[in-house]
């Protein structure tokens, strides 16, 4: 017989799991007839505002989106400069640049991968011209990036913060969520998320009342009344299915990071004695394992080996943007390099690492890794 494919997410499970919730939620707005910011919108935006203790949170079209929309809504644009990391989705640079913004690139600490603060203070010292003007802070796989220290450095420049909190859902730093902490937040709620949809969603997050106002203006034309765009705005809405299926979801959401933790605290054990390097764990840091990555010397070949027992596995993410086609000599990189994120490019492996995996299941990764060569 087959042997099982372990697969890096499973979207599809995570469906399977809450399938009657998520069915009855969707023919509950299909029935209604509202289908473009009606009830379950709202009703998702004051719920997932609660979760985060937030004031507001206003729902988009997707992640990228409300990072676009967040950047313009605090006035960032044409321009202007923005500081953020090279080791990330494309999505988070993309957005700057679909702002107007210049986004300049700033080294990472090699064990958290989140941005290095003394790189980023480096950067704010020695960028020539106006200066930096905001900075976009990604907290990535799952970890909260170094906010007390962030918001010192922002506090000391003057400078806006925007948080991506695309692989953070639910993560804190000393009991306080990320997407609190800067003057906005961007969520992506693509269906690999650790609270995910169906299909293409986002939301910002903020606690500034005429944040939110401007951020309701820009996600529809500018219309304070319909037809009549007081600001020039986008479109990008969450429609009202993918809002009810994320209602549902968000229910189950502190569960399923717990259960994430137990499986990460699982390989940490298992993998001890291996030569791969686990993610480290910090005081305070209440890190939610949207993905599980290792570094490994060998990173290339033990990939090959898990592929051969049928452990899929992902690197996030192989090419910094800065190396990419589209964005080479199109963005600014830090005077003090990018050396870091080079390397951790050629080390990181994103293994199998999901709510719906088992016990068994984590083992058999370790255990493959532990192995080695045959």
């Amino acid at each position: 017989m087959e042997s099982t494919v372990l697969l890096p997410a499973n979207p599809a499970a995570n469906y399977l799991a809450h399938k009657e919730e998520i069915d009855e939620a969707v023919r509950g707005v299909l029935e209604s007839g509202m289908f473009i910011l009606g009830p379950e919108v709202g009703s998702f935006e004051q719920e997932f505002a609660a979760f985060l203790g937030a004031q507001d949170v206003v729902g988009v079209g997707s992640g990228t989106e409300a990072i676009h929309l967040a950047l313009r809504a605090c006035g960032v644009g044409d321009g202007d400069l923005v500081a953020t990391v090279s080791h990330t989705a494309v999505a988070t640079v993309a957005a700057v640049s679909l702002a107007g913004a210049i986004p300049v690139l700033v080294d990472v600490d090699p064990d958290t991968a989140t941005i290095d603060v003394n790189c980023l203070e480096d950067a704010l010292k020695t960028t020539r011209g106006p200066g930096i003007k905001a900075i976009l802070v990604v907290h990535l796989y799952g970890r909260p990036a170094d906010m007390p220290s962030v918001m010192d450095l922002a506090d000391r420049y003057g400078l806006i913060v925007i948080e991506d909190c695309a692989q953070s859902h639910g993560a804190t730093i000393n009991g306080r969520q990320t997407g609190t902490w800067g003057q906005m937040a961007a969520f992506s709620f693509y269906p690999t998320k650790n609270l995910g949809a169906l299909g293409d969603a986002g939301a910002v997050a903020t606690s500034d009342r005429r944040l939110a106002e401007r951020a309701r203006l820009l996600r529809e034309y500018g219309w304070k009344e319909r037809y009549v765009s007081s600001i020039q705005g986008m479109n990008t809405r969450l429609d009202e299915i993918q809002a009810a299926i994320l209602r549902v979801k968000l229910r189950y959401l502190a569960r399923e990071n717990d259960r994430r933790r137990k499986l990460a605290r699982l390989y940490d054990s298992t993998l001890r004695e291996t030569d791969v390097k686990t993610p480290p764990v910090q005081p305070g840091i209440d890190h939610v394992y949207h993905q599980y990555v290792i570094q490994s010397d060998r990173r290339d070949e033990l990939r090959d080996r898990l592929e051969a027992r049928h452990i899929r596995t992902l690197i996030h993410y192989p090419v910094p943007i800065h190396l990419q086609p589209a964005y080479r000599g199109n963005v600014h990189v830090a005077k003090s390099g990018l050396t870091r994120t080079e390397s951790l490019c050629r080390r990181i492996l994103s293994l199998p690492m999901h709510p719906h995996l088992d016990d068994e299941q984590v083992r058999e990764v370790a255990g493959a890794i532990a192995q080695g060569p045959q």
